[in-house]
């Protein structure tokens, strides 16, 4: 799970990325709106937690002008603030889930989780995902399209699970080296591309049999389930 931090306070950072990164996420931490916003143009995550009051903006402010490619990602409000209508007024501007510090790390690991899931097709520790025609078995990572068995590489399997499981999404180049090929690997773009064309053959995720997995200018790639096909 990647998770994107706004945060300015470094002892706060660090406690949190300390929680985070002992239950295997990868986090990424920012201590400014603006270097948040930067790096949300590039790249996806599957969550954020959002602090209140920063130094050049607030978390809700933040919230409201989330880019188009991110607009779609839980979030979570994590600070200070408890009243009432702060935990209201983040909710109608878009949050999912609010906490007050000072955290307590193992519930925040758990309401990131669970705040995923939801946002999820499927729970993500169920045994199968299952979208349309498509039927992915997690434990044999094997495919079924109908009734007809699709042959994938386990690399393949992977990034057909993730395009599945964020339909709709953008999801940037270097959120999907790290879920399918590792966080610290260095695969080059062209295998990238090599492999998620063969996906798109394979599972036939074409407009004329109603999907479009198609690559995002300058991010990454989107796989859309039509609403109709020709």
């Amino acid at each position: 799970m990647r998770v994107a931090i706004l945060e300015d306070d470094e002892l706060q950072q660090r406690a949190i990325r300390r929680a985070l990164e002992s239950a295997d996420m990868d986090v990424s931490v920012f201590g400014t709106g603006r270097e948040m916003i930067f790096a949300l143009r590039r790249d996806s995550f599957d969550c954020l937690v959002l602090d209140w009051t920063l130094p050049d903006t607030t978390g809700v402010e933040l919230l409201k002008s989330l880019p188009t490619t991110q607009r779609r990602i839980p979030v979570l409000f994590a600070t200070i603030r408890d009243a009432e209508e702060d935990v209201v007024e983040a909710l109608e501007a878009g949050a999912d889930d609010y906490m007050s510090k000072p955290l307590r790390p193992s519930e925040l690991v758990a309401r990131l989780r669970a705040l995923v899931r939801r946002s999820r097709p499927t729970n993500e520790e169920a045994r199968s995902l299952e979208y349309d025609r498509f039927r992915f078995d997690l434990r044999t990572q094997s495919l079924l399209a109908g009734s007809e068995a699709v042959e994938l590489t386990q690399k393949e399997f992977h990034l057909a699970v993730l395009f599945f499981r964020n339909i709709g999404r953008p999801l940037s180049r270097a959120h999907i080296r790290a879920e399918v090929w590792g966080q610290d690997s260095d695969v080059p773009s062209r295998t990238m591309d090599t492999h998620v064309s063969r996906v798109r053959s394979k599972l036939n995720l074409r407009p004329d049999a109603g999907y479009l997995l198609a690559p995002v200018y300058s991010y990454g790639y989107r796989l859309e389930h039509l609403e109709a096909a020709d």
